[in-house]
């Protein structure tokens, strides 16, 4: 073996210690520990260079016999399968900082073969913005105060004193984790690695006397910074704001994002869909048969808008109005949806004629009635007011009511023929 590759006369079994029929899990332990033990970090300096060799030979073993099909090749070729010059598929080359990260939390940024640093990244966070249906029509610009996390900036994230000289954690050895078993149900644990809480995942110890007066160690500090949120115009339920980097800052760790996810809050007059908008156009009798010419709602910007309906056109109940380019904004030029008006006839209260003259001369105005429907016997009925549609056939057994026989279509593909 040369350095610290595994070459063709390395067993890479034997070099982990472990038999030729160890399972994954077995091959991941057997790592790990020697991972441990052979950590440059862990080592005198003048051992430091046989340890980094050691360190790549075990790891370059690792990430053969761990991989399904790379442990085939080796089996059935031996080194031979990774080499370039004979044909092989290349040499085992590792991301020594994906398998550390994954493992153990650690970062091997500036170890030959390790490969660029790469910092970690801490969590972002999410939460959600409610906004009117104004702000979202005009833009919106929020200005606020943030309580973070920062690196405390006297000690620079190191948690001690200036000129302090650290000491490895005793509990975590260095690493920044440990395992900690969580109850997820009774009698049900599941093991973790979580950061040390010892040493607060930096893997170095402070004595009180030597930590740092400012985070007492603990390498953050709150502290409340101004941030400005924008929301464009025409943005829509469920979109993310994101503020790059803004949130918590832990030590070793690149900031994550502050994400906000925009909730529309309901509107009085006004219901959207895309970029169109719908409101409904509460008219008189008067003017759904004689026509009109007025403000009939103010728009979200406070513009009234204004309809001129010209007489001898009717508007029924449910007719809907579209106006062009008076929906919600689009985002990029100067485009807009549209606005539907849905019509809803407003008929006059009972007994608004005062006197039959006034009812005879309205029924002259209005069209006739239709030819009356002729029948050999005729009765008179009594007839009740306010009558609910949606109670027609209830508690008759009759599968048709409530849209039984839709459902049953729904669940089963069809309609059911019954057996002979």
């Amino acid at each position: 073996m040369d350095g610290g590759s595994a070459g063709e006369d390395v067993d890479l079994y034997a070099l982990l210690g472990v038999d030729k029929s160890a399972s994954p899990n077995d091959i991941k332990k057997a790592y790990r520990k020697l991972a441990l033990i052979h950590h440059p970090d862990k080592v005198p300096e003048e051992q430091r260079p046989e340890a980094e060799a050691k360190f790549k030979a075990i790891t370059q073993a690792y990430e053969i016999l761990r991989d399904e099909e790379k442990r085939h090749l080796y089996d059935t070729h031996g080194m031979a399968a990774f080499d370039p010059s004979r044909g092989g598929p290349g040499g085992a080359e590792v991301d020594l900082n994906d398998i550390l990260s994954q493992m153990f939390g650690m970062n091997m940024g500036g170890m030959p073969g390790g490969g660029p640093r790469r910092p970690r990244r801490s969590p972002d966070e999410e939460q959600p913005y409610k906004v009117t249906l104004e702000e979202l029509y005009k833009g919106k610009t929020v200005k606020f105060a943030a309580q973070k996390q920062v690196i405390c900036g006297q000690c620079q994230g190191s948690g001690a004193k200036e000129k302090v000289k650290p000491n490895q954690c005793d509990r975590c050895r260095g690493i920044g984790r440990q395992e900690a078993f969580r109850q997820i149900g009774p009698g049900l644990v599941r093991k973790e690695v979580i950061p040390c809480d010892h040493c607060q995942g930096s893997g170095m110890y402070y004595k009180e006397k030597d930590r740092c007066k400012k985070c007492k160690g603990k390498r953050t500090v709150r502290e409340t910074k101004a941030l400005e949120l924008y929301i464009p115009r025409g943005s829509m339920q469920g979109e993310r704001i994101v503020l790059e980097g803004e949130a918590d800052q832990l030590p070793d760790m690149t900031p994550g994002d502050l994400i906000f996810h925009l909730v529309e809050e309901p509107h009085e007059r006004f219901t959207r869909i895309g970029h169109d908008l719908s409101a409904d156009l509460h008219v008189t009798l008067a003017e759904a048969l004689c026509g009109f010419s007025r403000v009939v709602l103010k728009h979200l910007d406070g513009r009234g808008i204004h309809i001129d309906r010209p007489r001898g056109k009717i508007l029924r109940p449910g007719d809907v109005l579209k106006v062009p380019g008076e929906g919600m904004p689009l985002k990029r030029g100067e485009m807009k949806g549209d606005l539907y008006l849905i019509v809803k006839v407003d008929f006059p209260e009972d007994g608004w004629l005062s006197n039959d003259s006034e009812y005879e001369a309205l029924q002259k105005l209005l069209p006739p009635p239709a030819e009356p429907i002729k029948a050999d016997e005729v009765d008179e009925v009594q007839y009740e007011e306010n009558g609910d549609i949606e109670q027609m056939g209830a508690h008759q057994g009759d599968p048709r009511y409530g849209g039984e026989w839709e459902d049953e279509d729904d669940d089963e593909g069809g309609p059911q023929c019954a057996t002979q």
